[in-house]
Protein backbone atom coordinates (compact mmCIF):
# COMPACT_ATOMS: atom_id res chain seq x y z
CA UNK A 1 0.00 0.00 0.00
CA UNK A 2 1.39 3.75 -0.64
CA UNK A 3 1.73 6.05 1.55
CA UNK A 4 -0.56 8.72 2.65
CA UNK A 5 1.67 11.97 2.34
CA UNK A 6 0.28 15.04 1.64
CA UNK A 7 3.19 14.92 -1.78
CA UNK A 8 2.61 11.54 -3.06
CA UNK A 9 1.12 12.16 -6.44
CA UNK A 10 -0.48 8.27 -5.71
CA UNK A 11 -2.46 6.19 -3.26
CA UNK A 12 -3.85 3.09 -3.12
CA UNK A 13 -7.57 3.37 -3.60
CA UNK A 14 -7.77 6.88 -4.54
CA UNK A 15 -8.69 8.63 -7.68
CA UNK A 16 -5.54 9.04 -9.41
CA UNK A 17 -6.69 12.43 -11.55
CA UNK A 18 -8.29 13.95 -8.58
CA UNK A 19 -5.64 13.47 -6.49
CA UNK A 20 -2.92 14.69 -8.99
CA UNK A 21 -4.94 17.75 -8.72
CA UNK A 22 -5.00 18.17 -5.11
CA UNK A 23 -1.18 17.21 -4.71
CA UNK A 24 -0.33 19.89 -8.16
CA UNK A 25 -3.10 22.68 -6.06
CA UNK A 26 -1.00 22.08 -3.12
CA UNK A 27 2.39 22.42 -4.88
CA UNK A 28 1.47 25.96 -6.63
CA UNK A 29 -0.08 27.43 -2.89
CA UNK A 30 3.02 26.61 -1.28
CA UNK A 31 5.14 28.18 -3.63
CA UNK A 32 2.78 30.82 -4.07
CA UNK A 33 3.06 31.46 -0.29
CA UNK A 34 6.12 31.33 0.52
CA UNK A 35 7.12 33.95 -2.73
CA UNK A 36 4.34 36.43 -0.46
CA UNK A 37 6.34 35.61 2.76
CA UNK A 38 9.52 36.80 1.30
CA UNK A 39 7.46 40.05 -0.12
CA UNK A 40 5.84 40.29 3.34
CA UNK A 41 9.30 40.29 4.62
CA UNK A 42 11.03 42.21 2.25
CA UNK A 43 8.47 45.35 3.23
CA UNK A 44 8.96 44.78 7.03
CA UNK A 45 12.58 44.59 6.76
CA UNK A 46 12.61 47.76 5.21
CA UNK A 47 10.85 49.80 7.63
CA UNK A 48 11.80 48.15 10.57
CA UNK A 49 15.36 46.08 10.18
CA UNK A 50 16.76 42.62 9.20
CA UNK A 51 14.97 39.99 11.41
CA UNK A 52 16.72 36.58 12.33
CA UNK A 53 14.88 33.68 11.92
CA UNK A 54 13.12 33.14 15.34
CA UNK A 55 11.84 36.91 14.84
CA UNK A 56 11.01 35.61 11.11
CA UNK A 57 8.74 33.22 12.69
CA UNK A 58 7.01 35.17 15.65
CA UNK A 59 6.11 37.92 12.88
CA UNK A 60 5.03 35.23 10.52
CA UNK A 61 3.12 33.24 13.02
CA UNK A 62 1.88 37.20 14.88
CA UNK A 63 2.20 40.27 13.63
CA UNK A 64 -0.99 42.06 11.53
CA UNK A 65 1.43 42.31 8.37
CA UNK A 66 1.25 38.57 7.87
CA UNK A 67 -2.01 37.52 9.06
CA UNK A 68 -3.21 37.68 5.94
CA UNK A 69 -1.35 34.96 4.65
CA UNK A 70 -2.89 32.45 7.22
CA UNK A 71 -6.01 32.14 4.90
CA UNK A 72 -3.39 30.16 1.99
CA UNK A 73 -1.96 28.37 5.16
CA UNK A 74 -5.01 27.13 6.24
CA UNK A 75 -6.35 26.21 2.92
CA UNK A 76 -3.11 23.56 2.41
CA UNK A 77 -3.85 22.51 6.06
CA UNK A 78 -7.02 21.13 4.26
CA UNK A 79 -5.77 20.09 1.57
CA UNK A 80 -3.37 18.11 3.84
CA UNK A 81 -6.20 16.51 5.28
CA UNK A 82 -7.80 15.08 2.58
CA UNK A 83 -4.80 13.61 1.30
CA UNK A 84 -3.90 12.05 4.00
CA UNK A 85 -6.92 11.04 5.62
CA UNK A 86 -8.65 7.60 6.01
CA UNK A 87 -11.47 8.66 3.32
CA UNK A 88 -10.44 8.06 -0.66
CA UNK A 89 -9.35 11.12 -2.56
CA UNK A 90 -12.43 11.42 -4.92
CA UNK A 91 -13.35 13.98 -7.92
CA UNK A 92 -15.47 15.94 -5.83
CA UNK A 93 -12.82 16.56 -3.22
CA UNK A 94 -10.16 17.87 -6.04
CA UNK A 95 -13.08 20.11 -7.51
CA UNK A 96 -14.77 21.47 -4.48
CA UNK A 97 -10.70 22.48 -3.64
CA UNK A 98 -10.17 24.51 -7.17
CA UNK A 99 -13.35 26.04 -7.19
CA UNK A 100 -12.20 27.60 -3.45
CA UNK A 101 -8.69 28.21 -4.77
CA UNK A 102 -9.95 30.03 -7.75
CA UNK A 103 -12.55 32.53 -5.90
CA UNK A 104 -9.93 32.96 -3.19
CA UNK A 105 -6.99 33.85 -5.79
CA UNK A 106 -9.03 36.04 -8.03
CA UNK A 107 -7.22 39.41 -7.43
CA UNK A 108 -9.27 42.46 -7.54
CA UNK A 109 -9.10 45.72 -5.75
CA UNK A 110 -12.90 45.44 -5.09
CA UNK A 111 -12.98 41.96 -3.76
CA UNK A 112 -12.62 41.03 -0.07
CA UNK A 113 -9.65 41.98 2.32
CA UNK A 114 -7.60 38.85 1.06
CA UNK A 115 -8.14 39.38 -2.53
CA UNK A 116 -6.90 42.94 -2.21
CA UNK A 117 -4.35 42.35 -0.60
CA UNK A 118 -3.49 39.81 -3.12
CA UNK A 119 -4.43 42.27 -5.78
CA UNK A 120 -1.84 45.09 -4.66
CA UNK A 121 0.68 42.03 -4.13
CA UNK A 122 0.10 40.95 -7.46
CA UNK A 123 0.89 45.24 -8.58
CA UNK A 124 3.80 45.27 -6.88
CA UNK A 125 6.12 42.02 -6.98
CA UNK A 126 6.74 40.00 -10.58
CA UNK A 127 7.98 37.03 -8.03
CA UNK A 128 3.81 37.08 -6.86
CA UNK A 129 2.85 37.38 -10.76
CA UNK A 130 5.08 34.42 -11.69
CA UNK A 131 3.67 32.38 -9.22
CA UNK A 132 0.13 33.67 -10.14
CA UNK A 133 0.76 32.40 -13.42
CA UNK A 134 1.72 28.67 -11.90
CA UNK A 135 -1.38 28.56 -9.91
CA UNK A 136 -3.21 29.99 -13.04
CA UNK A 137 -1.88 26.71 -14.93
CA UNK A 138 -3.45 24.53 -12.44
CA UNK A 139 -6.76 25.80 -12.84
CA UNK A 140 -6.38 25.86 -16.47
CA UNK A 141 -5.03 22.20 -16.30
CA UNK A 142 -8.41 21.54 -14.32
CA UNK A 143 -10.72 23.50 -16.44
CA UNK A 144 -8.79 20.99 -19.58
CA UNK A 145 -9.45 17.87 -18.26
CA UNK A 146 -13.06 19.05 -17.25
CA UNK A 147 -14.26 19.60 -20.54
CA UNK A 148 -12.01 16.63 -21.59
CA UNK A 149 -14.56 14.09 -19.44
CA UNK A 150 -17.59 15.68 -20.51
CA UNK A 151 -19.23 14.52 -24.07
Amino acid sequence: MTTASPSNPRRDGDDPGAREKLVALRSALLRLHKTLIDMERRTYEKEFGAVNVGEFFRLVVDHPQFAWLHNISEFVVRIDETLTGEAQVVPADAETAVALARKMFTPTAHGDAFQKKYFDAIQHDPNVVMEHGELARVFLSDEASSAGGKS
